[in-house]
């Protein structure tokens, strides 16, 4: 967790504390790529948490993190093999073995011809990856998106996470996730992040509305049809929780296949190969 000069916690700490998780992410990337993949890019990437993780994974590891503010993409400081891109994503064109959009950002898309315009313009930074010849596996766009019976009710899930080091260590993070609204004839959904912190039950600090996104939630055979029509010559859909992982901390994946069941309410990876 990195804390500002006052030894504040700021919206970006909690958000990387309870919401994401890169370092397990990490692995299941390059197992759905399936080779040595080199290069990262991570578009809408935020605090660029994937990529500064991708990179502590792999001593030659390269990413291109893009986020159109600038103030998130500082957060963490300059690294000398992460490229860090403020812009909007369809203005950059570095080439990358594998493209990951996280935490829902694909839905920033509300049409379909933007996202298909997105997907198109991600394959094309794909194609031009600067691998060698005989660089297994292959080049790959993958994002997540969730979905289920309960992907349109409204309403507030909880989750307690504990800061486990620095000046804020013992304190405990409530994290509400709320779906504000959900029209299902439209798929607009707004979804909001809270968070309170409080430490031998004094509340320290409350955060609500930190984070509000106005969004489209794609559909899994929506994500997978445009893919399709992007160019992307094929697309499967994983778990976003690998399958295994062996002594050395390498994950196995396996595609969900069609006609498979999934719980009620599901988050999973699309992933389209070039």
């Amino acid at each position: 967790m990195t804390d500002n000069a006052a030894g504040e916690l700021s919206t970006h700490d909690l958000y990387e504390l309870c919401v994401q998780s890169p370092r397990h992410l990490v692995p299941l990337v390059r197992a759905i790529h399936g080779g040595s993949c080199d290069v990262l890019g991570e578009d809408f990437a935020g605090t660029a948490a994937l990529s500064h993780a991708w990179v502590a994974a792999d001593a030659s590891a390269r990413a291109i993190a893009v986020d159109n503010d600038a103030e998130a993409l500082a957060y963490r400081g300059d690294h000398e093999r992460i490229e860090k891109i403020e812009s909007d994503v369809l203005a950059v064109d570095a080439p990358c073995d594998a493209i990951f959009v996280g935490n829902f950002s694909i839905g920033y898309w509300h049409t379909r011809s933007d996202l298909v315009a997105y997907l198109t313009h991600a394959r094309e930074r794909l194609a031009s990856s600067t691998a060698p010849d005989g660089h297994d596996g292959s080049p790959v766009f993958i994002c997540d998106t969730y979905g289920g019976e309960t992907a349109y009710l409204t309403g507030e899930v909880h989750r307690d996470h504990w800061i486990t080091e620095g000046p804020h260590k013992g304190k405990r993070v409530r994290y509400t996730w709320e779906q504000r609204e959900a029209d299902p004839l439209t798929g607009m959904v707004t979804d909001v992040c809270h968070f309170r912190v409080d430490q031998g039950g004094m509340i320290e600090l409350e955060l609500y509305d930190a984070f509000v996104y106005r969004w489209r939630l794609w559909s899994v055979p929506e994500l997978r049809d445009a893919m399709a029509e992007a160019g992307f010559t094929s697309t499967e859909i994983y778990d976003k929780t690998p399958d295994a992982m062996d002594e050395d901390g390498r994950v196995y994946v396996r595609p969900v296949e069609d006609g498979s069941e999934l719980e009620d309410s599901f988050i999973v990876c699309v992933s389209g190969r070039i």
